[in-house]
């Protein structure tokens, strides 16, 4: 079953997981097996006013519609090409009064997209938005009462003179925002800015051990010579090498977890039991816990003893960065680093934790030296336990080369934004802002590393000098929240 530019994949159905895609020929790592628009997409409520509406870029200036004063965009490229989806939002909100939440908004635009073009196959989609998964039979008391009310505030912001949908369609339309909604992040990839419904890639299987990943592609308006260049995407790109036939699967949560805390997180937010390879065997467990090996091995009270302190640490360090308290986040790290390093292996899920926050938050603080200490040991533990083209572990990477950099440590700096380009290139492809940055900064530290290794001396000297007109920018405020995860749930 195969469909307008999805040539290259099925769906099929599986055993105990229902719907899946399957490739219909060989794949190579960083290959684009397809790129999908949205069906219908929104931003989310707290950042209306900060990022377009059209292409979901975080922009300083932004026009805002003229009609509702709610919807903003780029510049009127953006404006014409939201019309469609916006002129029923724009006259609803007008009559409203106001813009409802961005549940009820995803829903409204993607009921007036089945007024306009029916409930059957849209151009490009292999299933409608009909045959969707909604998993209302398995959600408890509290989320069946948020539906009721999402469904209340839907029939009051619905238009009477727009087509009368059913009780029951209009429910389906929300459970399969709830499960299917994807995230939308900036064009720098580092904020979810909003959430899409993309029908194909609702149809990828999760595995904990994927060998696909999924990059938002906020498009280039300027780039007219082709459609698929201009517009907003999501692109499922391929990790491994896949040959034809073989199920194509997607994570749906971070993999640096152990295998019994992804199976909780799934079967809550997902609800299905994972049975993939990772989690069967607990694959990688026994890293994610590992403890300081040698003659003086610690016993099972004090590592259980150490993992205690970690969690507690943990609850007061995100009290401390709610409050921007940096200096006090700094502090507890140093603490509970002393504690966990004769106890916990490198590996360790608890120790990987504090290593990150602590080089992220002393990269803001401009304490580059101390930050690369730790940046280093987190990419050490992350590269034996991830897969090795994950877009997480190449973010983390980049982040770690950025401050070596600062710190003055151009070859190591150097070697891990290479390291970091080399995954991205397969995760997000050469055209990504990110990649695009990422390989202005290895032309950079390749010209500093070659000027280096003539006279050190000199570099240091034209290294103070340049850094008064710094190139590669200061770490921005540390973020309280995750990368983007794959599809948007609230928790």
């Amino acid at each position: 079953m195969t469909k307008g530019g999805m040539e290259s994949v099925e769906v099929f159905t599986t055993e105990g997981k229902g719907r899946g895609l399957k490739a219909q020929k060989e794949f190579l790592p960083g290959d684009v097996i397809f790129a999908e628009p949205a069906y219908a997409a929104v931003v989310f409520d707290s950042l209306t006013h900060v990022i377009c509406h059209t292409c979901f870029k975080r922009q300083e200036r932004l026009h805002r519609c003229g009609q509702c004063k709610f919807a903003y965009y780029c510049d009127r490229t953006c404006q014409r090409a939201a019309w469609l989806n916006h002129k029923n939002e724009c006259s609803a909100i007008k009559r409203h009064g106001k813009a409802p939440s961005e549940n009820i908004r995803l829903a409204a635009r993607i009921l007036w997209k089945m007024e306009r073009e029916g409930s059957g196959l849209s151009e490009g989609c292999l299933v409608s938005i009909d045959e969707l998964q909604n998993h209302v039979d398995s959600f408890g008391e509290e989320e069946k009462k948020e539906l009721r009310a999402d469904v209340e505030s839907f029939l009051e912001f619905w238009p009477p003179h727009c087509q009368q949908f059913g009780m029951q369609l209009i429910s389906h339309i929300f459970g399969v925002i709830s499960c299917n909604g994807f995230t939308l992040s900036d064009q720098r990839g580092l904020q979810a800015v909003g959430v899409g419904i993309f029908p194909n890639l609702c149809q990828a299987n999760h595995d904990c051990w994927p060998n696909c990943t999924v990059v938002f592609n906020n498009g280039n308006h300027e780039a007219v010579r082709s459609m698929f260049h201009t517009q907003m995407r999501i692109e499922l790109r391929a990790l491994s090498k896949i040959s034809p036939g073989d199920e194509l699967t997607v994570s749906y949560v971070d993999f640096l977890s152990l295998s019994e805390e992804r199976r909780k997180q799934l079967k809550k937010q997902y609800y299905f039991d994972c049975t993939c390879e990772h989690c069967k065997k607990q694959l990688k467990d026994d890293l994610m816990l590992a403890v300081k090996a040698g003659e003086s091995k610690p016993s099972a009270d004090t590592v259980k003893e150490v993992i205690q302190f970690s969690k507690d640490t943990l609850e007061k360090i995100n009290k401390a960065r709610m409050e921007g308290q940096y200096h006090e986040v700094v502090k507890l790290c140093r603490e509970c680093l002393k504690k966990q390093e004769p106890v916990l292996g490198d590996t360790n899920i608890y120790l990987l934790r504090i290593l990150s926050i602590a080089s992220e938050v002393l990269s803001y603080l401009q304490m580059f030296e101390e930050a690369a200490d730790y940046a280093k040991r987190m990419v050490d533990g992350y590269l034996k336990i991830y897969h090795p083209n994950n877009a997480q572990l190449g973010m983390a990477v980049m982040r770690a080369g950025v401050t070596h950099w600062h710190a003055g440590l151009i070859e190591a700096g150097h070697g891990l934004i290479c390291k970091a380009y080399a995954i991205l290139l397969i995760t997000h492809g050469p055209s990504h802002p990110i990649t695009k940055d990422l390989e202005v900064m290895r032309v950079q530290t390749e010209m500093e590393l070659r000027m280096f290794q003539q006279n050190e001396f000199m570099y240091y000297k034209m290294r103070e000098a340049a850094l008064k007109n710094q190139k590669i920018q200061v770490m921005p405020e540390p973020s309280n929240e995750n990368a983007p995860s794959l599809f948007h749930k609230k928790e």
